[in-house]
């Protein structure tokens, strides 16, 4: 998740905050992506959880993001959460209609301590997106429809004049929260391209901004987290997986779409969203072509050790594969994470076994036999027990009926606004996508 403040951490900070939340795609982005990950018991000095809260490690940095992901991997699985839990995400809005990454106390005003970030509102607003009110609730404060609506307002509010977003407002365009805001936008039935800034730029502008051209050596095809301060950009596969949905108009939680496509990379007079994001699809399947994974990038100033693998960096890859038609080459990288990745979810709780989950739902594969693991029960297991949750035959039988995202247009002036909000509604539960993923160098 990200970790990057109002209040500008040290490196030190940075690699704590990164070692309590690791995670992968689109979500809070920092510069902390190599440093272990302990096991929720080791977190440091974990508060007393409040009620309804997924995982039982420290919230400081992650509480929204993970019970947001949390509740989109239930989604697509057809699982509707406990009730309590989503109150504890409405509780987490502040009065102006933004999320911060956690908030201990619910009855006092965000104040500087829980300051709103782009990620964990753009997280939350989708997450509740797919949330139906109880019935009676459509005047009740907070009630899910009116924490979207206030959320999707404060995100517009934070636009940069250069279309995107930084992790907090004001703070530098980054492809990873321009991205996470563009799905949160898009996911509520708005229309991101037609969001237009002061300077007359649209979030598309911005994220072309941050795209590398076919040419690039090396990196060609990918999208880069921040320009460096020469200007320069440099691939980031976690910047890309984010720019890759956000480009096609699709989230975290999409299926694979069809007909396959071979991803290739082209460099057209005119840029269009859509071919870049066809473009990052293609550089993913070139870092994933030779292990099946990505590898974590090296601490700024860490001794040289050898690269340790990138599970939630991989998942993510997984799922913008798979939603740009290259579920072919998504299925490598599956296979691996079948093999090695249940250790890495045990230890990162209900973040982690929600991006499993995505990844096999977006390519097609069983979340509950994922390599002899039933992420679903797993993930079900580290918040309060669900209010429904089908039976694993029922599931089973819900895996054929698979819903198709993308017509295979090369082109385009930018995303179809109509993403799918999931079609798990029920009884005032559900969930949006959650794409908030991980910033710049973010770690599973």
């Amino acid at each position: 998740m990200t970790t990057v403040r109002v209040r500008r951490p040290g490196a030190a900070v940075l690699a704590a905050a990164a070692a309590v939340l690791g995670t992968g795609l689109l979500g809070p982005a920092t510069a902390a992506s190599a440093a272990p990950k302990p096991s929720p018991s080791s977190s440091p000095a974990a508060p007393a959880l409040p009620e309804g809260l997924y995982g039982t490690g420290d919230p400081t940095y992650d509480g929204v993001w993970r019970q947001s992901l949390a509740f989109m991997a239930q989604q697509v699985s057809g699982v509707e959460p406990a009730r309590e839990s989503v109150r504890w995400l409405l509780d987490q809005q502040c009065a102006g209609g933004g999320f911060a990454a956690y908030r201990p106390a619910p009855d006092k005003p965000c104040d500087d301590a829980t300051v709103p970030d782009t990620n964990a509102t753009a997280a939350a607003v989708q997450a509740l997106t797919g949330v139906e009110d109880p019935e009676g609730a459509e005047e009740e404060k907070g009630a899910p429809h009116q924490a979207v609506k206030a959320g999707a307002s404060w995100l517009k509010e934070a636009q940069n004049e250069d279309g995107g977003w930084g992790y907090n407002p004001g703070s530098p365009s980054d492809a990873n929260s321009t991205s996470l805001v563009i799905s949160a936008l898009a996911a509520t039935g708005q229309r991101p391209g037609d969001l237009v800034s002061g300077t007359g730029k649209t979030p598309y502008d911005a994220l072309l901004g941050l795209a590398l051209p076919c040419d690039a050596e090396p990196g060609g095809g990918a999208f880069a987290y921040q320009p460096d301060k020469a200007g320069k950009l440099a691939a980031n596969a976690d910047a890309t997986a984010a720019a890759v949905l956000a480009g096609l108009g699709k989230d975290l939680r999409t299926r694979g779409a069809q007909p396959q496509q071979k991803p290739e990379c082209a460099t057209p007079a005119k840029p269009a969203i859509e071919r870049a994001a066809r473009n990052g699809a293609a550089y993913l399947a070139g870092a994933l072509a030779g292990s099946g994974h990505l590898e974590q990038p090296p601490l700024p100033g860490a001794e040289e050790t050898a690269p340790a693998p990138d599970f939630g960096n991989t998942a993510d890859a997984v799922i913008a594969l798979a939603a740009a038609g290259a579920t072919e080459e998504a299925q490598p990288a599956l296979q691996w994470l079948e093999k090695n990745a249940e250790g890495w979810a045990d230890q990162g709780g209900p973040a982690a076994y929600a991006q499993l989950v995505l990844a096999a739902h977006a390519a097609g594969a069983d979340a509950r036999d994922f390599g002899g693991t039933d992420l679903v029960a797993r993930l079900n297991a580290t918040g309060p027990q669900p209010a429904t949750a089908p039976t694993p035959e029922a599931a089973a039988t819900d895996q054929g009926s698979t819903r198709e995202e993308g017509n295979g247009d090369e082109e385009g002036d930018g995303i179809n606004t109509g993403v799918v909000v999931g079609s798990f509604l029920v009884a005032g539960i559900g969930i949006g996508f959650l794409i908030s993923g991980r910033g710049r160098n973010r770690t599973p």
